[in-house]
């Protein structure tokens, strides 16, 4: 089935946060059950059954009085309606049942990338952003400056969920109290070094090294070569890599782009820009 994906940024800040708050509201009844979840099961009129279960590997649950009963795919509501039926057909005229589930093991949220322990958590209770990056060790040093959560629906449709760590951290916006859901993944993609190469008349020709984070375009490259020279054409050409794998090369008209006539184009690593020298 096809995915689509929804990219949501900080400045989308009061739609962002809508779908995902919702969302939270209804996962602990929406969710299905499944192998190593833990459920906690609370019965007025039965304190037998005042416990705390594991789901077995075949998605079956062992319960004082009760036995076995299969939930791998319940819900918790699903679940306190079979144990209400059960023990009223057999045991008490009325049952006052509740299912929470504690461990949500059979769908762990990753966190993955730039964090000191990535890999699978177990959530228990409720969990946030912000704790859940805690409990992965919190972020090493060559973290990058996204964050992005991405949760897939039971439709297939996947958001995902960007956001800059100066916000999360620095306080200035909700985005680290989000509810983290089963089945999360939460990515924080290190620092990687890009290189660009600027050739001819610019002040600091020679090969460019960016932050991954930082956006590449022609203005920013430039710039970071110290500017053009005097003798530099208003014609820059940029050759990069084609979806083939040749190197295709254009035009650009620089005095335009500085003037805001014309787009700033958008620069790969490994682009090389070429700036002559102009004859008149």
């Amino acid at each position: 089935m096809s995915r689509r994906m929804k990219v949501l940024t900080w400045s989308l800040l009061a739609l962002a946060l809508a779908p995902w708050s919702a969302s939270s509201q209804t996962a602990g009844n929406d969710y299905q059950i499944g192998p190593k979840d833990l459920l906690e099961i609370r019965v007025l009129e039965v304190p037998e059954l005042n416990v705390e279960r594991r789901v077995s590997d075949n998605g079956s649950l062992e319960l004082p009085i009760l036995d076995v009963l299969n939930v791998a795919g319940l819900t918790a509501p699903e679940v306190r309606d079979r144990i209400e039926k059960a023990l009223t057909s057999k045991y008490v005229n009325r049952a006052n049942v509740s299912v929470v589930v504690k461990e949500f093991t059979n769908k762990p949220v990753s966190v993955l990338g730039a964090v000191q322990k990535p890999g699978s958590l177990s959530i228990s209770g409720r969990w946030t952003l912000i704790s859940a990056i805690t409990a992965a060790g919190g972020l090493t040093g060559s973290a990058g400056r996204k964050v992005l959560v991405l949760r897939r629906a039971d439709n297939d449709l996947t958001d995902a969920l960007e956001i800059d760590t100066d916000d999360l951290f620095g306080g200035t916006t909700p985005f680290g109290s989000i509810p983290i859901l089963p089945g999360d993944v939460i990515n924080i993609p290190p620092r990687k070094t890009l290189m660009v190469f600027c050739l001819g008349e610019v002040k600091t020709p020679g090969a460019l090294q960016f932050d991954s984070d930082d956006r590449l375009t022609l203005l920013s490259v430039i710039a970071k070569a110290g500017g053009l020279t005097d003798r530099a054409s208003k014609t820059v050409r940029i050759k990069t890599k084609g979806p083939d794998g040749r190197d295709v090369e254009k035009a650009v008209n620089f005095k335009r782009i500085v003037d805001g006539k014309d787009q700033d184009p958008v620069i790969e690593p490994n682009d090389v820009i070429i700036v002559k020298e102009s004859f008149f």
